[in-house]
């Protein structure tokens, strides 16, 4: 009798063990599992805020203030001011949306580790799109300036100061930035909706 007590004891610690182990997997999959889908919806928000952050940086419309603090050089000619000018507008735009960026490319390494490198396409892409849009802004200040003093290449430069401005300022129609924008946006939705409604 004390041995089969014994047995179903140590059957019973056997079964603790088993139910308190599976319990425990369990535990850290849903945790897991809830930190995955934290770390998907955290990050295509940052996306979403990106996009209109760069929206902002692209509006065709100036604000009163916008450009105030930049100090004109005393000999500045009237087209070297609007070329410096917008593009300081640019550049002042960025530095108010410059944490929307920050804080998305502090999850770049989180998520690639969490979802593999090849994942991390779409931070690369947008964070192209910016710098090309900054570029883009110091581009024009000499391009604007070489027009108004090369007459030969008027047209040639007039053409250069157009695709600039394309890529600085939103399009009505045909909007290159835009559109690379959108197939961002849905590239990180495709890799984000499935974790976030549980079915990857």
């Amino acid at each position: 009798m004390k041995l089969v007590f014994e047995a179903l004891t140590a059957l019973s610690v056997i079964v603790a063990s088993i139910v308190a182990i599976c319990g425990i997997n369990a535990w850290k999959k849903e945790f897991s599992g809830k930190r995955r889908i934290e770390l998907a919806e955290e990050v295509l928000a940052l996306f979403y805020e990106a996009r209109d952050a760069i929206s902002v940086i692209r509006s065709p419309f100036a604000y009163k203030d916008e450009g105030s603090t930049r100090s004109p050089q005393e000999d500045e000619t009237q087209i070297q001011k609007e070329a410096k000018d917008r593009s300081y507008i640019v550049h002042e735009r960025f530095q108010k949306q410059r944490n929307v960026f920050n804080k998305l490319q502090s999850k770049r390494y989180q998520f690639m580790a969490r979802f593999g490198c090849e994942k991390a396409r779409p931070f690369d892409s947008l964070r192209q799109i910016v710098l090309e849009i900054l570029m883009s802004a110091d581009e024009l200040v000499p391009t604007m300036i070489r027009r108004d003093r090369d007459v030969q290449n008027e047209e040639k430069l007039f053409e250069e100061e157009t695709r600039l401005e394309a890529i600085i300022q939103e399009q009505p129609v045909n909007d290159p930035i835009k559109h690379r924008l959108e197939e961002i946006i849905s590239g990180i939705e495709a890799i984000c909706r499935p974790i976030i409604l549980g079915k990857k």
